[in-house]
């Protein structure tokens, strides 16, 4: 019989040494039932709450595919497989319609319905412990926040974390932002003040060359007018964060004077009202062709502005409209500067 083993560790408090013991046991379990072990399958501080796991995936996927062929899963428990219900039961279905069977060195289960009613209860308190411990982190986290510290990962350019886990200035950093702030202020754009900085030598945290990433990250970042936010971004989905995706704003903490401040709040506000305006019509600066009516029509069926577009195939037909007609047919039958589908087909008949 032949046997894969797969183990895992997460970033809570575990450590490198923990896979090793994992493999090792579960070597010592496949001796011991006269089990082959094939492969070895490793994830590194990798959460089981998801499905984001590099060598599970690739296990997965040579089992499904034959590329190994194996009787059982190994695991030194239940919860290296999932920490949550669905993903534990969807891939364990994943591995029997392959003819593979997961067991676990710790948890002694079989066929009968008390072990799958025990699998269960095993399952529902990984999922438990996860989310609990979750919880217990956030609240560590909320607390450290209302003390105006640091809460873990690498401080914003310009800052430095001290012994007791406050901010403090970093004055080479801070001369940075201060030129990022100051120039997009004053009007110019991203390329202009990336050329600035990188030509006398200023780098990210990261000790890289400015992107127009970072500087985006920066000019929107509050640190700087000395306002910590805490529990802004959004939840992961698919195991990913999207940085751009904000929670509801009672969830949300922000506690001013608690960092001391790089840019006074005039230049930032300055700074955020250029930015809003870029973001909510940024059609018209990047367009070839002067649209009229760009950043001021509204569809009446996504609540979206509308953008101009063109093609070889569009600009053939779009040369045919009298641009006069569009206006006045918009001015007198949407007064509210709302476009629906019904009002582009009678526009398009009008003028075919």
């Amino acid at each position: 019989m032949k046997a894969v083993i797969y183990a895992r560790f997460s970033s809570d408090n575990q450590r490198e040494e923990n896979i090793t013991a994992q493999v090792r046991a579960c070597t010592e379990y496949a001796s011991r039932k006269g089990c082959t072990v094939v492969k070895v399958y490793t994830d590194e501080a990798r959460s089981a709450t998801t499905d984001d796991r590099p060598s599970f995936l690739e296990m997965i996927d040579q089992i499904k595919t034959k590329l190994i062929k194996t009787d059982i899963v190994l695991v030194h428990k239940l919860d290296r497989v999932a920490r949550n219900r669905y993903d534990s039961a969807f891939y364990k279905r994943e591995l029997r319609q392959a003819g593979v069977r997961v067991e676990s060195v710790l948890e002694h289960l079989d066929d009968s319905p008390e072990s799958i009613l025990m699998e269960s209860v095993i399952e529902g308190m990984a999922e438990y412990y996860s989310r609990n411990l979750a919880r217990d982190v956030m609240k560590g986290m909320k607390e450290t926040t209302l003390q105006g510290k640091h809460t873990g990962g690498k401080p914003p350019l310009g800052y430095d974390v001290d012994s007791e886990g406050k901010y403090i200035i970093n004055e080479t950093e801070a001369r940075a932002v201060k030129i990022i702030f100051e120039m997009y202020s004053a009007g110019c754009g991203y390329n202009a003040i990336l050329a600035r900085l990188n030509t006398h030598g200023y780098k990210t945290k990261a000790s890289k060359p400015f992107g127009k990433n970072s500087l985006h990250g920066i000019l929107r970042n509050k640190k700087y007018i000395g306002i910590y936010v805490f529990n802004r971004t959004a939840a992961k989905q698919g195991g990913k964060r999207n940085h751009h995706l904000s929670k509801p704003l009672e969830e949300i903490i922000e506690l001013s004077d608690a960092i001391p401040p790089i840019i006074d709040e005039e230049t930032f506000r300055s700074v955020q009202e250029r930015m809003d305006a870029n973001r909510q019509g940024p059609a018209r600066s990047k367009a070839k062709v002067n649209y009229l009516l760009s950043g001021l029509i509204w569809c009446g069926e996504c609540n979206h502005k509308m953008t101009g577009a063109s093609s070889s195939y569009l600009t053939k037909k779009v040369k045919n409209i009298n641009r006069d007609i569009i206006i006045l047919a918009i001015s007198v039958t949407e007064p509210n500067n709302v476009i629906t589908k019904k009002l582009i087909r009678n526009l398009l008949n009008h003028t075919s």
